[in-house]
């Protein structure tokens, strides 16, 4: 049982599990009915995304302090009750289900799902 952090909308793996959406907003142009049909995820928790502000700032990071200074901002947002509470459940899950937490960048070193990768792994989840 793990957790597999994973790209939205790519191919899904071999028993990859429930696939959890951690964006701010749904895929453009797709169905709701067809989220989990095309390999988008099965449950949306955009509580797991960063604020729209710091999204913006994320995507116009450019080098490694930008980054830096987003990866911080981002860190401090998660560290809130509602989303770290989230993120404990998430670790504990992992030791008992298969789950995939994913978001539609290309670059997991420049997504914030990479720090979702550290702040589960902090918190003792099962990763692949």
């Amino acid at each position: 049982m793990a957790i597999r952090i994973v790209q939205l909308g790519s191919p899904r793996e071999t028993n990859e599990g429930l696939r959890v959406g951690t964006v701010r907003r749904p895929p453009r142009g797709v169905p709701k009915s067809d989220y989990a049909r095309k390999d988008f995820y099965d449950v949306w928790l955009p509580n797991l995304s960063p604020s729209p502000e710091l999204m913006k700032e994320g995507k116009s990071a450019q080098d490694d302090r930008s980054w830096a200074l987003f990866r911080r901002k981002f860190r401090a947002e998660m560290s809130r009750p509602e989303a770290s509470r989230v993120l404990e459940l998430l670790a504990a899950l992992s030791h008992q289900t298969q789950l995939s937490v994913g978001c539609y960048c290309k670059d997991e070193k420049r997504c914030h799902r990479s720090i979702l990768r550290e702040l589960l792994e902090e918190r003792g989840a099962d990763l692949i």
